[in-house]
């Protein structure tokens, strides 16, 4: 009978560990809006990284509306869901998406939209795993100041750049860093910069090819830059100017006539390096761009929350060779000394002529 009982007791043990190791992590995943281009390949790596990974993941699309991102949120966390990777709606929203994650004993990687301070305050299982969007708009001017310094007969007198720019939904951190660092950077390196139109298109080509063909009727013949916090508004812009036949060649639009890297009558860049944007880059449209890593940023957030549903935490570790930030900087929420250590930064990386072709999946 002892026997019996040890072996029943063996089984049932070899039963539990069994499950222990084929337990599924699950991971929710809180998109602000996955119809965004960026945002699409972000969701898009997700999926894949899970499956890689044998972790279920529940991805949900906010469409841009905080409300139902928390209501989203309500329903995973009934589910009995614990740690996510979450792109907020807006930064102020990460602060009630933080609590209620916490107050079930989980934890959350955010990512792409900055949460708050506070947010990463609420636990140490709380961590962004992002870009410095003010390295972009740094990037950004840089490309800016290699071009006029091959093409200086493009410039306006005193060595001005006359501007278009498209902004980003306003207040967002990308929209806010980018816009701001761009144009500090460029004062910066000499120019004198007349900004003779910005607005918001919301990160979307729509509105953006709409802005373009109004700003086109009042400014045509006047700039000679244009500028936009993402991908999908500067090809929104782009395709309002080869409408408009606003190229080197209307007989030829595709041509790039005068040898400047693009067939336009003047650069448009842009930031992310999205496959769309690339291919219109190898078309000699859209003159640049900044690479946003999607698959990085994506996989950085998901093996913080994979490490937590599987660990219980992070502990500092190094994730996909990123090791927490040391040193505060100027963007917020990693200019707060209390909350570096739950910061992993992905580097943005500059998308040029030159280069282009090394950034396009084969």
């Amino acid at each position: 009978m002892k026997t019996l009982f040890s072996a029943l007791a063996l089984a049932g043990m070899a039963a539990l560990g069994g499950n222990a190791v084929a337990a599924q992590p699950v991971i929710g995943a809180l998109i602000r809006n996955l119809d965004d281009q960026f945002l699409g390949d972000y969701g898009s790596n997700l999926k894949k990284i899970a499956a890689a990974k044998g972790a279920e993941l529940k991805l949900m699309d906010a469409h841009g509306d905080m409300a139902t991102q928390l209501d989203q949120l309500n329903t995973l966390l009934s589910q009995g869901v614990k740690y996510f990777v979450v792109v907020p709606v807006v930064t102020e929203g990460s602060d009630q998406i933080a609590q209620a994650i916490a107050a079930k004993g989980g934890g959350a990687a955010f990512s792409n939209t900055a949460p708050t301070v506070k947010a990463l305050k609420t636990g140490r299982n709380f961590f962004l795993a992002s870009s410095p969007e003010s390295v972009a708009g740094q990037i950004q001017a840089g490309i800016v100041d290699d071009y006029f310094k091959k093409f200086p007969a493009k410039l306006g007198p005193g060595k001005s750049i006359n501007l278009l720019m498209l902004l980003g939904q306003l207040g967002h951190p990308a929209q806010i860093y980018r816009t701001q660092a761009v144009l500090a950077s460029l004062q910066q390196k000499g120019y004198k910069v007349n900004v003779l139109a910005k607005d918001t298109a919301n990160w979307q080509p729509e509105e953006a090819q709409q802005k373009m063909d109004a700003w086109l009727n009042a400014y045509r013949g006047k700039f000679n830059l244009v500028l936009a916090n993402n991908d999908s508004m500067a090809l929104g812009a782009v395709e309002s100017l080869v409408t408009a036949k606003y190229v080197d060649d209307p007989a030829r639009p595709g041509v790039d006539v005068d040898g400047d890297g693009t067939s336009l009558k003047v650069p448009v860049i842009g930031v992310d390096a999205t496959p769309v944007a690339l291919r219109s880059m190898a078309e000699k449209k859209l003159y640049a761009t900044v690479l946003q890593d999607a698959g990085e940023q994506s996989a950085t957030a998901f093996e913080l929350a994979y490490l937590m549903a599987t660990k219980g935490a992070v502990g500092g570790a190094t994730v996909r060779g990123y090791k927490p930030l040391a040193v505060a900087i100027e963007e917020a929420p990693a200019n707060n000394a209390a909350v570096i250590g739950q910061v992993y930064l992905v580097p943005f990386k500059a998308v040029t002529q030159e280069n282009y072709k090394s950034f396009t999946k084969k």
